[in-house]
């Protein structure tokens, strides 16, 4: 069993910032990817950020020079740092992580709010 655990959503006014964490635990080896995905309301999930085990990362165009994601790989832990939130930013955040044999494992979901 491959659990995800996230925490950093809450409540922020326009123009702050929050940073999100995911940490992956149980029998998990192998890590390929680990991002986070954001849905709106009656909208298919879309990709936010994700960072390879190498290193490499790719970004929503939406979050570019926003958002930064990054990961502790002997944690198997990624963060978001989300700065310069925006209104449109609200969502609920999900993590995401590809593993081992084309193993993929999604978070519970944070909720992200932003107020104007």
């Amino acid at each position: 069993q491959v659990q995800l655990v996230e925490s950093g959503g809450g409540l922020v006014q326009a123009g702050g910032s929050l940073r999100l964490s995911c940490a992956a635990s149980g029998s998990i080896f192998g890590v390929k990817t680990m991002g986070w995905y954001r849905q709106f309301p009656g909208k298919q999930r879309e990709l936010v950020a994700h960072i390879t085990s190498g290193g490499s990362t790719n970004y929503g165009d939406s979050v570019k020079g926003r958002f930064t994601i990054s990961r502790d790989a002997a944690r198997n832990t990624v963060y978001l740092q989300m700065n310069s939130l925006k209104p449109e930013d609200t969502a609920v955040y999900y993590c995401n992580v590809e593993w081992g044999y084309y193993n993929t494992n999604w978070g519970q979901g944070t909720q992200v709010t932003v107020s104007s």
